[in-house]
């Protein structure tokens, strides 16, 4: 091993102490043969100290050191303000006995960080000669609070801007989606380097501007990887997939970022031979390109490959983890969902509010309530138990196992409730057949300002189809343009037809369905199948039946429902034919994954 010297020493302590290991730091720096000479060392344990809030330690240490400089002072004070103690950092600053330009700019970025720009405002009037670092760190604070005005009266009064200045203006201009002022700006800067095409490029691309994008990108007059990514990703948001591909392919030297990008813009396009061709032809794939790939197969349906691609991984993280489990829970398969849950937990990750929201879903399609009831104390342990995110998924879960009077106390102690939360409860009471408790939480969302969106008027006309509450389904689904400026989606009119044929209105469901704006789905056709089994319509059954049999055409369960419906008329003879026909298309049931965890 070679010797260690002054150098290796301070690496080593700022490298423990960056990581919170700083008992350990101090234990070396102990161990040190000749510690007082070598000032660097002290620096970087008093700024340590500092920045992993022991304070006291640094003062102490501070006050230990053989001759003090500026550099340990201002090793103190980046500690206090890079951790946010504003207020001891002031007091701090004060009882320096020599401060410079430094010192200032420390305690300015420090005010910046905090988001208290009056305070950053003062103490900025109050440095005699300020740099262009201390008018850069104010003029950033301005633009990352959105202050963009203020932010350019402060540009237009700096005595020297560097490309950080411009940069840092250009960016707050784009954040904020003002694509005139900052192409201005832009055609304005003395020099551009590549986070100015870059930044530029991307607001274009946010602003739904790609011709503008793509016409700046030929004019650059360098290669600049990011800012082309930057376009590749407008292209593949607007599944412009061969203009994205072109680019990629003019790229000489890619980054990981760039692959990504490409490889995440098949995936979300469906496009998953082509994903796999480019995942193989990466020439070093991180995380994310793993992650990405197992994400896009269990989307995709596919669980078999996304388990052999998660089997693959060297390294896993929580996002991994929660990709193929929540992979199996769109796929229906809740108990190799549970069952990752566990292995996940060998597997020493941390599981995330995502990771319960999908394992309380499991539970929730399982029925499992006491397997719910677990995960609702894990969520209290982990402090996940406040995200709405968790929340939701506990309400879902509380209402699916009949438990609606718990899923209302998770809604009634939820400290922030969105959207989700109000459709989740809606849901739970329309499932729990409660349909005026259902209209009654839509009046009060309503109340509150909260607007209903697709999925809102979907639960309500499930609580009104379950509850009998004819006139009122039709009232919200007659008004649903009118008044909340929404376009019935099948899923609506799937509400529709089971409303109107439970209550044995089966040719008003009927015409509902062939008046449709849209292409009627397998949900609207199946719902229509059921409520002629439920009032004995063998004539309809059949014509529903076929639309199925076009859409769904290997899905057993409606072929087994026209046959017992024809049976139950007494049609023995289509009922025979109908389940023949069953073995003439070779239609079977879908195996499930057993053995693939």
């Amino acid at each position: 091993m070679p010797r260690r010297n002054t150098v290796t020493y301070n690496a080593m302590l700022s490298a423990l102490a960056h990581n919170g290991r700083i008992d350990e730091a101090r234990a070396l720096f102990d161990g040190m043969p000749r510690r007082n000479a070598c000032a660097a060392c002290y620096n970087a344990m008093i700024s340590g100290y500092a920045k992993n809030g022991r304070f006291d330690d640094a003062v102490k240490l501070l006050k230990e050191m053989p001759t003090p400089d500026l550099v340990s002072w201002n090793s103190a004070l980046a500690g206090l303000t890079q951790s946010g103690q504003m207020v001891r950092a002031g007091q701090f600053f004060d009882e320096m006995v020599e401060k410079d330009l430094v010192s200032w700019n420390l305690m300015l970025e420090g005010f910046v960080r905090a988001g208290d720009l009056d305070g950053a405002s003062t103490f900025f009037a109050r440095i005699e000669s300020p740099n262009v670092v201390s008018w850069v760190t104010l003029l950033n604070g301005y633009c990352r609070a959105g202050k963009i005005d203020d932010a350019r009266e402060l540009f237009d009064k700096m005595p020297e801007r560097n490309i950080v200045a411009w940069n840092v203006m250009l960016e707050g201009y784009v954040r904020l989606s003002r694509m005139e002022e900052a192409c201005n700006l832009f055609e304005e800067m003395p020099d551009k380097n590549s986070i100015s095409w870059t930044s530029i490029v991307s607001g274009l691309v946010r602003a739904g501007k790609l011709q503008e994008a793509k016409d700046l990108l030929d004019k650059m007059p360098f290669n600049c990887v990011a800012a082309k990514t930057a376009l590749m990703h407008g292209y593949l948001q607007r599944k412009m997939v061969g203009e994205a591909r072109q680019i990629f392919d003019g790229i000489e030297v890619r980054d990981t970022v760039c692959w990504n990008t490409m490889l995440s813009g098949y995936v979300q396009c469906g496009m998953l031979e082509e994903a796999m061709l480019l995942f193989q032809r990466m020439p070093s794939t991180d995380t994310v390109s793993w992650n990405t790939m197992i994400a896009g197969y269990a989307q995709g349906g596919q669980m078999r490959k996304a388990v052999g691609i998660f089997k693959k991984m060297n390294r896993r993280n929580t996002v991994s983890w929660n990709s193929v489990i929540s992979g199996f829970v769109q796929n229906g398969l809740f108990v190799d969902a549970l069952h990752h849950f566990m292995l996940m937990r060998r597997d020493t990750k941390r599981a995330d509010w995502s990771t319960y929201a999908s394992c309380l879903s499991a539970c929730a399609n399982l029925a499992a309530l006491q397997v719910g009831r677990q995960f609702h104390s894990l969520l209290v342990r982990s402090g996940h138990i406040n995200d709405s995110f968790a929340g939701n998924a506990l309400i879902s879960t509380y209402a699916k196992c009949g438990r609606i009077l718990e899923a209302k106390q998770i809604f009634d102690e939820m400290i922030v409730k969105d959207i989700v939360s109000w459709n989740s409860l809606i849901d739970g009471y329309a499932l729990n057949g409660h349909g005026t408790e259902a209209i009654s939480v839509f009046l009060e969302m309503k109340a509150n300002n909260i607007r209903p969106d697709e999925v809102t008027l979907v639960g309500i006309l499930s609580a009104c189809s379950r509850a009998g509450f004819i006139d009122e389904g039709l009232k919200y689904f007659n008004s649903m343009e009118k008044e909340y400026s929404l376009k019935p989606v099948a899923e609506h009119y799937a509400c529709m037809a089971d409303m109107l044929g439970r209550a044995g209105r089966l040719n008003e469901a009927f015409e509902l369905v062939q008046g449709m704006q849209i292409q009627p789905n397998a949900g609207v056709w199946g719902a229509l199948l059921g409520a002629c089994r439920l009032h004995k319509n063998d004539e309809l059954a059949r014509l529903a039946a076929e639309k199925l049999f076009e859409l769904e055409p290997r899905k057993t369960s409606n072929y087994v429902l026209l046959s017992n419906i024809s049976a139950e008329a007494g049609k023995w003879d289509e009922a025979e034919k109908t389940r023949a026909s069953i073995k003439e298309k070779g239609v079977h049931k879908p195996p499930g994954l057993a053995g693939s965890s």
